[in-house]
């Protein structure tokens, strides 16, 4: 199951909606075939890996061997055909499976039909590793929210940014980053990049679009570019900004117009509620199931005051202070879960405290 999760690992990025999947063939404590769901629309972890035995010359074993799946296969018509059917006709006798998948159409109904074709099933193998995997995947059918990560780097005296002067009216600063104070080194930026690369969406405010004109893309690594989420309350961003290149999908949101032109969505948003909660809700809406709050430093605040968040990912510079500036956020009720240092930046990951 470990070598499942490995595998799983490497379609980061490219299956969304679907869940990242990993499957290992073994024949008498040899492999025989392995793969995982490499893109969405494309044939899932379970074909991969039975195609691979049967490419190897050895489909002769296949209804000898025991199949190992880091998540429930599916039993229903979506992109492809079910993988039950699959692993039914191939009559392999055992699928030890890490865990049951959330998702309404199966949520039980690969294991039932695999059983009512005599299939022996051995369930629960490494669950709670498997359901980490797939955190996004399962927030999103069980809770029925995006999985929101939040990221910021700080300097070692707890500052954000730089009080800096506001854009001239209707515009942006003729020059941006003159007065930008660049926190995190290369290697932390390059990483940052790869976070990018394994979220649906990621989301900043109009004063970072404006102070930074960022492209919010993964330039620094590969693999595909977020959605861009932009809060531009009164549309007063120019389209001249990166942010209006085309080169990723970018929703608006703001409370004047809600309309699509190519691949910019304007959704509008009220003033009288939650902005935090009509966000959220629009991305369950879309099917965004992961969003990365990159800033700036409000919205960031406002998702942590009104208790929206699953992770937050935080950069700390040890060798950076500046005495007075923009406070970062505070988190409230959290746990470590891991850290790391690179060079000058140390890198913490927190999660909730969760209660009762």
């Amino acid at each position: 199951m470990y070598r499942c999760l490995q595998l799983a690992k490497l379609g980061a990025g490219y299956v969304a909606p679907n869940p990242m999947v990993g499957a290992v063939l073994v024949y008498r404590d040899r492999i025989i075939g392995e793969g995982y769901h490499k893109k969405y629309g494309e044939a899932h972890a379970e074909v991969n890996c039975i195609g691979q035995a049967a490419a190897n010359g050895l489909a002769s074993l296949i209804d000898q061997s025991t199949l190992y799946v880091s998540l429930e296969p599916c039993a229903h018509f979506g992109k492809t055909p079910p993988c039950a059917d699959l692993i039914i006709r191939h009559r392999i006798p055992k699928v030890v499976i890490g865990c049951r998948d959330p998702f309404e159409e199966v949520n039980g109904r690969g294991i039932e039909k695999l059983k009512a074709a005599g299939v022996k099933i051995e369930l629960g193998i490494l669950e709670e590793n498997c359901k980490e995997l797939n955190k996004r995947f399962f927030t999103f059918h069980i809770d029925h929210l995006p999985y929101i990560i939040l990221k910021w780097a700080e300097t070692k005296d707890g500052y954000i940014a730089p009080q800096t002067p506001p854009p001239p009216e209707g515009g942006i600063l003729e020059n941006p980053r003159a007065g930008r104070l660049f926190i995190s080194n290369t290697y932390t930026n390059r990483l940052v990049h790869k976070w990018r690369s394994e979220e649906v969406a990621i989301l900043v405010g109009t004063n970072t679009v404006e102070y930074d004109n960022p492209e919010l893309t993964t330039r620094l690594w590969h693999g595909p570019s977020p959605i861009r989420l932009i809060v531009d309350m009164d549309l007063r961003l120019p389209d001249s900004l990166n942010i209006f290149n085309r080169q990723a999908r970018t929703i608006i949101f703001n409370r004047l117009r809600h309309e699509e032109e190519g691949n910019l969505l304007y959704y509008q948003v009220s003033e009288d509620t939650s902005l935090v909660h009509q966000v959220v809700n629009a991305l369950y809406q879309l099917k965004i199931q992961s969003v990365m709050v990159e800033g700036g430093a409000k919205l960031l605040q406002s998702f942590i005051d009104e208790d929206m968040w699953d992770e937050a990912r935080v950069i700390s510079n040890g060798q950076l202070a500046i005495g007075k500036g923009l406070k970062a956020p505070k988190l409230e009720n959290f746990v470590r879960r891991e850290g790391q240092t690179l060079l000058s930046d140390t890198i913490n990951v927190y999660s909730k405290q969760l209660t009762g």
